[in-house]
């Protein structure tokens, strides 16, 4: 995510704390807020990926993603 993106909802933030936002600033903030999940939500996914446990027995594993409990 590009650092003026990053920029702009910080200052969204800023300015709820101070005021309530207009609707399209509610809008605006939502959308960048999802964007930027998913785009770190798709760069730990990448770092687990390539993550490995090392038992102390020296077996080695990869990290898997965990089933969701139903």
């Amino acid at each position: 995510m590009e650092q003026a993106k990053i920029d702009r909802i910080n200052e969204l933030a800023a300015l709820k704390s101070k005021r309530p936002l207009t609707e399209a600033e509610a809008a605006e903030q939502a959308a960048l807020r999802a964007e930027y999940l998913t785009e770190f939500r798709a760069r730990l996914r990448g770092t687990l990926d390539s993550t490995v446990i090392e038992r102390p027995d020296g077996t080695r594993e990869r990290v898997e993603e965990r089933k969701k409990k139903t």
